[in-house]
């Protein structure tokens, strides 16, 4: 697995960690914006083992539905709750009159760890150093 791969996948245990410490009904906004980052961040190791480097949310959304969901390296259920966490994201921070259910909140860290478990599971099964 090549270095920065692990360092993103460091990346998204933090962003995890962080989420689980900020779920408290005061703070749920900021959880789903750390679990999203967890699962951006998952995301951009698995394209980045594949030889694959995007800056733009849009372009590593669609990179990874296109090179990892469709050809069912992992489920695309990974796939669907990247862009359902994006959307929970841009709402807890750009928009005022929103509020992220706490339960909604927990679910994503959930979704994070697992998103994490699997990605993790799939490069340990391709590193050859």
């Amino acid at each position: 697995m090549k270095e920065a791969t692990r360092k993103l996948l460091e990346k998204a245990g933090h962003s995890i960690k962080t989420a689980e410490k900020l779920s408290e009904p005061d703070e749920v906004e900021f959880v789903a914006t750390r679990a999203y980052y967890a699962m951006f961040y998952i995301a951009e190791a698995v394209l980045f083992e594949k030889g694959l480097a995007f800056k733009k949310h849009s372009a590593v959304h669609a990179a990874f539905g296109e090179h990892i969901a469709k050809k069912g390296l992992l489920d695309s259920k990974f796939h669907r709750w990247l862009i359902e966490a994006f959307s929970a994201r841009i709402s807890s921070d750009y928009e005022t009159n929103t509020a992220i259910p706490l339960a909604t909140a927990t679910k994503m860290i959930e979704q994070a760890k697992e998103f994490l478990e699997a990605a993790q599971q799939y490069l340990s099964g391709r590193d050859t150093t």
